[in-house]
């Protein structure tokens, strides 16, 4: 018996649908990173890698290479995410500077999205055991990276990767008979939509600031400045 063994078990069964141990507590940490970087907690990143860990030996104990594999490149990542937010934290707060991505970042993201997304797909489908819906996987998987990388760089649009990620992600779940998954996707999706909301709104207002200390001495006015979070 493998000590990882119980990360194989049922924790709990909701909906029909037995939810073992290393996805409920996979999940959770994957919930939680998403909520630190609605905040632009560094702690974020750690979270994410935590929630790899659990993934990758789980999968590693069940000898689920494209499982492994494909948790080791969002390690990969998030190392490198944390690496970007610690060096890029802004002076003020501590925290990451946000803002939205220029056009030519737009184009290379979606770029990125789309060939990784029928390079993957085309290698799960020939090698069906690495994933059991190659193209939905593949897209799922490939958003998941593009919106960690725009997400390392701070940018809004970090958010509308992962909407689109859930957009797939929740009715797929409920379709393959996983419901309780297509309810943690919901969550997901909830969250998502207030974190974007939050980023818009912070970038606006960092724009507006930097209007402000470029115009002309005779263009500034007067600012109340409000409570930061």
């Amino acid at each position: 018996m493998s000590l990882l063994d119980p990360l194989h078990a049922t924790a709990f069964t909701a909906f029909g649908q037995d939810v073992i141990w290393s996805d409920m507590t996979g999940n959770l940490a994957g919930l939680a990173a998403l909520a630190l970087g609605w905040r632009r907690s560094l702690l974020t990143w750690p979270v994410q890698l935590l929630s790899g860990a659990i993934l990758v030996a789980a999968y590693a104990s069940a000898d689920l290479a494209g499982g492994v594999g494909k948790q080791l490149l969002v390690i990969t990542v998030a190392v490198w995410g944390w690496r970007q937010w610690h060096l890029g934290r802004d002076t003020g707060g501590g925290r990451i500077a946000i803002r939205f991505a220029t056009w030519r970042e737009r184009g290379a993201l979606a770029a990125g999205a789309a060939l990784g997304t029928l390079a993957v797909g085309g290698l799960f489908s020939a090698f069906p055991d690495l994933s059991w819906n190659p193209w939905p996987d593949a897209y799922i998987f490939v958003g998941t990276l593009v919106a960690m990388v725009a997400q390392a760089r701070g940018l809004v649009e970090f958010w509308f990767a992962w909407l689109l990620v859930d957009l797939v992600g929740v009715p797929l779940a409920f379709s393959s008979g996983l419901p309780f998954s297509g309810l943690v996707y919901v969550v997901y999706l909830v969250l998502v939509l207030w974190g974007l909301r939050d980023w818009w709104r912070r970038s606006r207002a960092a724009d507006a600031a930097l209007d402000r200390t470029t115009a002309p001495p005779a263009a500034r006015r007067p600012v109340t400045e409000g409570a930061t979070a």
